[in-house]
């Protein structure tokens, strides 16, 4: 019996030995991932940094590309003592800049350990060539080619975005998915379209040896990894009329934003100041003096900024009064310079016939006229309350793409404001406010704030007779797909059958026609049927803001434009002529006749910086 337990205890044992062997095989022979995790402390990797992806133009054309650049990288614990002046020579650089860093890394060697260091950022290669000749001196230092954007088309820095590299609180933001070092897209379409953009990166991997040089391939570059490219993006910008924009609003300050009422495609999105292309490559050299700039050509007021639309929401009043049943097109108001309200009070309006209907009212911009509107949208019998009527008119403006995000695929988007009934109970009380405290909303002032993509956006609903679809500024292409949000119809809660109304107005406007004449006479182009509205919006900070809306043709439109231009006055006078360059250049390829290159010339040679009150 023990004889027989001792043969158990022997056969057991000797099957643990057996696995155990077998185990250890496996480690050492078979599996080469122990090899490897024990060779790490011997191993170096090179990363490989992708190429981005190019951004090209609604037309194929190449707007952000990518061209070589070069680092010089440092791996602090394998640098010898070397000739500072000599290397400094080579790389074109003060020496001084390289003695303050290698006593930084000297100071932090610990914790920077075997990591490399990127001592000199995007260095010329005329100087890297001049380095890499004499490189076997300075042991620990190396280049590492990378690609940098390239601009072809100046087609606007606050549009395309920057990139640069990444700062620790992106790094915290985007833990794991990047590291110091790396590179992303920080505004515009760089950053709205960083994942599609930034492609993979790669690595080789190399041996250290124990005076830590490097010797050789890893296992024959088995554990290589090649970098993937990134995805290339197509836009829905076109890169000539966003260059036109640009030029226009030369020394202005303001928007203009351009876009194909029928697909919600964004031609053009022009903030100005602006970024220059020139100064995106390299952001960081300029980042300092653009933050100073005190006209803020980092803020992208096409998005960002909130300004009372003016006159040109008088369309948006004239819509919900027709909805509502409260105005007929024959209405007609009386207008004697203004509209009179309370205790000698009035809301003035500029000398034109009257009374007026609607068409005309549309074409003179008649403040008079939207004020009756307005009344009658507030004090409609079938409402309870000014709260409820007030209520419903503030859904009617929603349902127009205003006071919330449109949902654009372009960053930073900002909502505006368009008020609430609770709004003016805490101001004034429940019962302490009426139609005439809240006048000026009759012409598009007092507490809304709209921006000037969303002034485009309602220039576009209206050319398609009720709808807008999201405006957005990426195209479906291969690898690349946008969300279907970009291809659906929103209409507004105005029936499709009252809108041509406001078009008929506004080519009245444009081109005449009507009994009171029209407020946009100089925005008429000779075989473009353009429609548009003049706006003149208050501004408190100094001169009125010139706004104008258009579109164009009449029938079935191809673009709506909204240029708002501060500080610049009447609509007709600077916004006016700008919006409609936009036009006849983008439907015509030029501006061809002698009195229409006398405007363009006005315009371009304009200068309204000096209106324009700095923060």
């Amino acid at each position: 019996m023990a004889l027989e337990r001792h043969h158990k205890l022997l056969i057991g044992l000797g099957v643990a030995a057996a696995i155990l062997l077998g185990k250890l095989f496996v480690i050492q022979i078979l599996d080469d991932k122990y090899k490897t995790d024990a060779a790490n402390n011997s191993m170096v990797y090179d990363v490989i940094y992708p190429t981005r992806g190019i951004i090209y133009d609604r037309n194929g054309e190449i707007i952000v590309g990518n061209k070589v650049a070069y680092d010089i990288i440092v791996s602090p614990r394998e640098v010898k003592p070397f000739d500072t002046l000599a290397l400094a020579k080579a790389l074109n650089v003060d020496p001084d800049i390289i003695r303050s860093k290698m006593e930084y890394y000297r100071k932090y060697r610990s914790r920077i350990g075997y990591q490399a260091q990127t001592l000199l950022k995007q260095v010329s290669p005329e100087d890297y060539m001049k380095f890499a000749e004499i490189q076997y001196k300075f042991p620990g230092f190396k280049g590492q080619m990378r690609t940098i954007r390239d601009y072809p088309i100046n087609a606007g820095g606050n549009l395309l975005g920057y990139v640069s590299e990444v700062d620790q609180a992106f790094l915290k933001k985007h833990e794991g998915e990047y590291r110091s070092g790396d590179y992303a897209g920080k505004t515009g379409i760089e950053a709205a379209r960083e994942n599609d953009l930034r492609g993979v990166k790669g690595y080789h991997v190399y041996l250290r040896d124990s005076h830590n040089q490097i010797q050789t391939s890893y296992n024959n570059g088995e554990l290589d990894k090649e970098a993937i490219p990134g995805k290339d993006i197509v836009t829905t910008i076109d890169a000539h009329l966003q260059e036109y924009g640009q030029q226009l609003m030369k020394n202005k300050v303001g928007s203009v934003v351009a876009i194909e009422p029928k697909t919600g495609e964004i031609l053009a999105m022009v903030s100005s100041p602006g970024i220059d292309v020139s100064q995106l490559a390299d952001i960081g050299q300029h980042y300092a003096d653009i933050l100073k700039d005190p006209y803020k050509p980092m803020f992208n007021r096409t998005v960002m900024a909130s300004y009372p639309p003016g006159s040109v929401f008088k369309l948006v009043n004239g819509l919900i009064g027709l909805q509502e049943g409260v105005l007929s097109p024959s209405d007609r108001y009386p207008c004697s310079r203004g509209f009179p309200y309370g205790n000698g009070h009035k809301l003035g309006c500029h000398g034109h016939a009257s009374p007026l209907a609607l068409l005309d009212a549309i074409a003179t911009s008649c403040n008079g006229y939207f004020c009756y509107v307005f009344r009658n949208i507030l004090e409609n019998k079938k409402y309870s309350s000014i709260q409820e009527s007030f209520d419903k008119w503030r859904e009617y403006v929603l349902s127009f793409g205003f006071g919330q995000k449109l949902g654009s695929d372009f960053p930073s988007e900002l909502g505006g404001n368009i008020p609430t009934s609770n709004f003016y109970n805490k101001r004034y009380g429940r019962k302490g406010w009426k139609f005439q405290t809240i006048i000026s909303l009759s012409i598009g002032q007092g507490e809304i704030g709209v921006t000037p993509l969303q002034i485009a956006n309602m220039c576009a609903t209206v050319a398609n007779r009720g709808y807008y679809i999201v405006p957005h500024i990426i195209k479906d292409s291969e690898g690349v797909k946008i969300d279907d949000i970009y291809h659906q119809r929103h209409y507004t809660m105005v029936d499709t059958t009252h809108f041509q109304k406001a078009v008929q107005g506004m080519y009245m406007a444009v081109n005449g026609g009507g009994a009171a004449g029209g407020t946009a006479f100089s925005a008429r182009v000779e075989g473009l049927d353009i429609c548009g509205k003049t706006g003149t919006a208050q501004n408190p900070r100094g001169a009125d803001n010139s706004v104008f809306i258009c579109f164009a043709p009449k029938d079935d439109p191809k673009i709506a434009v909204a240029a708002y231009v501060e500080n610049a006055g009447f609509g007709a006078t600077w916004a006016s002529p700008i919006a409609s360059l936009m036009i006849e250049k983008y439907l015509k390829g030029e501006i061809s006749s002698p009195a229409r290159k006398d405007v363009e010339k006005r315009v371009m040679d304009g200068n309204l910086m000096s209106r324009v009150k700095k923060d």
